[in-house]
């Protein structure tokens, strides 16, 4: 077989190969999940919560480059703040591999709710991605999105792209909220996140 990680990969590329005439087998890909529980990760930052995570937050944690769409995220937050200040900030972690990029970003839209935290690692990692509200990837491509896998291993629902290759499964089994990667796209995940009520919320971390 030629073996895939996803239905999406498996279908795209049908489109990239001519001739195309293989066996398939969709095999997955996955994390190791942290030794923690959920509760227990959250607990354990709590006795030493850095400043960034006092208050509930969304968080971006990848690459900081055009590819992820952190400008998107950043427009489409920026808006939702204007007209909602109490909603959940907005944590923007990992390396910055384009620093022209993030510059344009911090000076094109409000910061306000924003916080840039740099790359979190180990521990402080598995922490950030369990107390988020949610964990959000507004990629214009990713195979498959193993920052995906993690987020879901500590029960943070996703919201994501439709060219983030997973988002077929995690729509399908409801862990998660899939748009367009566009403003509007970005813009209608946010809202759709703050729309549902509590147990909404809690139904898809247990999903």
């Amino acid at each position: 077989s030629v073996l895939f990680t996803c239905e999406e990969e498996r279908l795209l590329a049908m489109q990239s190969f001519k001739k195309y005439d293989v066996t398939e087998t969709v095999v997955g890909l996955g994390t190791i999940s942290p030794d923690q529980t959920r509760e227990q990760l959250r607990n354990s930052i709590s006795q030493d919560r850095p400043k960034w995570a006092k208050r509930p937050y969304f968080l971006f944690l990848s690459r900081i480059q055009e590819k992820k769409g952190l400008d998107l995220l950043a427009e489409a937050y920026a808006r939702l703040r204007a007209k909602s200040p109490n909603i959940p900030n907005l944590v923007i972690a990992g390396p910055d591999s384009q620093p022209s990029h993030s510059q344009s970003i911090r000076e094109s839209h409000s910061q306000d709710g924003v916080s840039w935290v740099g790359s979190l690692h180990g521990e402080l990692k598995w922490q950030a991605l369990a107390c988020a509200e949610a964990m959000t990837l507004i990629s214009h491509q990713e195979n498959f999105g193993i920052v995906v896998a993690e987020s879901l291993a500590v029960g943070t629902p996703v919201l994501i792209s439709n060219k983030v290759n997973i988002w077929r499964e995690i729509e399908a089994d409801g862990a998660g909220i899939v748009a367009d990667d566009t403003l509007d796209g970005t813009i209608s995940l946010l809202e759709k996140w703050l729309g549902m009520d509590t147990a909404t919320q809690a139904m898809m971390r247990q999903k």
